[in-house]
């Protein structure tokens, strides 16, 4: 884990292919977000597995920008101006995210739509294991995940100004379809017999839709937060690229796989003593998530589980194709690309019970 905190933590000149003109990107900041004032320096972080992600340096503050990658890309996918609505909802209503300065639709600027937001200082665990801590500040970390997600499927999404931020119902029937659909069409990533059996056993075993909606985020890990420097506190959730409306118990369930995820393909527990490690265990997690929603349990959990381990290996199909097309990028592109058969496996486990 520790190589892929390397591989994914701070910043690095910007990659061949990803400049742009720096000189028109400070006269938009200038123009468009209050306080800006040069000079300023460029530079990208290490991680940003999709959406192009830099690090904007002046003398008083940094920022960060997001961009779509370059290239060829498939209708739909890289939706910066999504990530900045979703955040900009989200920050107003209380939510732990990174306030947005600016969403930029104009590609004459830097050759892509981008948004520009804060840059948050805080500890990102790229490990699950959360290894440097006490037992004690390890459980209070998981505690303020569980309140974290809980929160975050709480709100009301018209109330926030979200209601338009996807199609509510029918959600597992809408995903199966759409990551279905994409893997099939990404011929240059190729077929896998264990995915097509995934999707044919989520078809056929899709729960009733009880019309349970709300706004989710879609990749909810530990290294997708950014938590207080001392204390075991989220101060902002990261990559919100997935994020729409939908069944918030696959998007718990999304983040309830890290119990079962081998740390070597994304950060995960599988293989951890937890016990000793003072992390709660799954069912104790999955009954504090209940508590706080009100819920008296999860009756399709396995479903869920298949689902989203299905889902995650539909995205690393999607970034073998990228790998395959030239248009990753980021430098693990290739490792997560070598890891989507492993998860088309584990997706199956569970399919299989």
């Amino acid at each position: 884990m520790t190589d892929v905190a390397e591989a994914n933590s701070g910043t690095t000149a910007v990659r061949e292919g990803y400049a742009f003109d720096e000189a028109a990107l400070s006269a938009w900041l200038e123009a468009h977000v209050e306080g800006f004032a040069g000079p300023l320096t460029v530079e990208q972080f290490r991680g940003g597995q999709s959406n192009p992600t830099y690090k904007l340096v002046t003398p008083a503050r940094s920022y960060v920008l997001r961009r779509k990658p370059p290239g060829q890309l498939l209708k739909g996918a890289h939706a910066v101006e999504r990530e900045a609505k979703v955040l900009t909802a989200l920050h107003g209503a209380g939510f732990p995210v990174a306030r947005v300065y600016g969403l930029c639709e104009d590609d004459s600027v830097i050759g892509t739509w981008f948004y520009v937001m804060e840059m948050v200082e805080g500890r990102i665990f790229w490990d699950a294991t959360v290894p440097g801590v006490s037992n004690a500040e390890r459980a209070a970390i998981f505690d303020a995940m569980n309140a974290t997600i809980a929160q975050l499927h709480s709100f009301d999404p018209a109330a926030i100004g979200l209601g338009d931020y996807g199609k509510p119902g029918n959600y597992f029937a809408r995903q199966v379809g759409r990551w279905s659909k994409q893997y099939f069409e990404d011929e240059a990533a190729g077929r896998n017999a264990d995915m097509d059996a995934v999707i044919a056993w989520l078809e056929a075993e899709m729960p009733q839709d009880d019309g349970a909606s709300s706004v989710i985020h879609g990749d909810f890990r530990i290294d997708n937060m950014i938590f207080h420097p001392t204390e075991p506190r989220v101060l902002a959730v990261l990559d919100w690229e997935l994020s729409t409306l939908g069944h918030p118990l696959a998007d718990f369930a999304y983040h309830a796989m890290m119990y079962h995820m081998p740390p070597h393909i994304v950060a995960g527990l599988g293989g951890a003593d937890i016990a000793a490690l003072g992390i709660p265990t799954e069912e104790d997690y999955v009954a504090a998530y209940c508590r706080r929603t009100g819920r008296e349990g999860l009756a399709d959990y396995r479903y869920y589980m298949a689902f989203n381990f299905f889902r995650l290996a539909a995205i690393f199909h999607g970034i073998k194709g990228r790998v395959i097309r030239g248009t990753a990028s980021n430098a693990q592109a290739r490792e997560r690309a070598e890891a989507f058969p492993e998860l088309a496996r584990l997706a199956l486990g569970f399919a299989r019970g």
